[in-house]
């Protein structure tokens, strides 16, 4: 299984980006998905998930309401819709994928609950 992410970049504070991931994993559908972050210094910290089912999600307490999380499945994507952005977003950014479908929600929060990751992208967001 491969992830791979893009869309990661530079911006104002208030500005948007929109992070891409493609998961090259079978069935694409099967997967829980989440994004992640790490800014220097810190430890790495949950941001999004979407549920295999992707009729769930679930958010990090400091991006609820400006950050969105979906799924294309025809495509085996899965975005990062971020919005309102501030300078304490900036960090890298990266993708997972866990293949348990039986994995219980309040286990999507954590980083360990992945068995797959990407490369990561770079967020700025400058004040």
């Amino acid at each position: 299984v491969q992830l791979v992410e893009s869309g990661g970049g530079l911006v104002q504070t208030g500005g948007s980006l929109k992070l891409s991931c493609v998961v090259s994993a079978r069935p694409f559908s099967n997967y829980a998905k989440a994004w992640f972050r790490q800014a220097p210094g810190k430890e790495r910290e949950f941001v999004a998930a979407i549920s295999w089912s992707a009729v769930r999600t679930y958010y990090g307490d400091s991006v609820t309401g400006r950050f969105t999380i979906t799924g294309d499945n025809a495509k085996k994507m899965v975005f990062l819709e971020m919005n309102a952005l501030k300078p304490e977003d900036t960090a890298t950014y990266y993708c997972a994928a866990d293949r348990d479908r039986t994995t219980a929600p309040q286990d999507l929060y954590m980083e360990q609950t992945y068995e797959y990751w990407g490369q990561g992208t770079q967020v700025t967001v400058s004040s």
